[in-house]
């Protein structure tokens, strides 16, 4: 996946830096504190992990990479004369966390398409 490799990997890299980085300058810094009751409610008002690619909020519903989903269903690729994104926009915007262009979108389709096929020897045979 050429085009997709070389730009996950620019953004990895950024990324590895920032949290090499921050960990630098702050990693002994304390963020809170866990009750026993709090995991055995499930994680209820915990941060368990750093997460970039989506946010559940009771009010504005799901957001991806910080868009909603009509704002994602308005600007992602879509089939000549379709109404609804392409699963391949989403995929590439989780993963490089950036709006895809045409060319980006189309590339993974055909990426996708080639790698479709199973090869004879992997099914079972009555």
């Amino acid at each position: 996946m050429g085009i997709l490799k070389d730009r996950f990997k620019i953004k990895a890299e950024a990324s590895a830096a920032d949290v090499k980085e921050l960990l630098k300058q702050h990693g002994s810094k304390k963020i809170g504190e866990v009750q026993l009751s709090q995991i055995y409610q499930g994680m209820r008002g915990i941060t368990g992990l750093v997460s970039e690619t989506s946010l559940l909020d009771a009010k504005e519903g799901i957001r991806f990479r910080g868009y909603s989903i009509p704002e994602l269903q308005k600007h992602l690729p879509k089939v000549p004369g379709g109404t609804e994104p392409l699963p391949e926009g989403l995929f590439y915007l989780m993963l490089i966390g950036e709006l895809p262009d045409e060319e980006a979108v189309n590339y993974i389709t055909s990426s996708w398409q080639r790698r479709s096929h199973v090869p004879n020897h992997v099914c079972l045979l009555p």
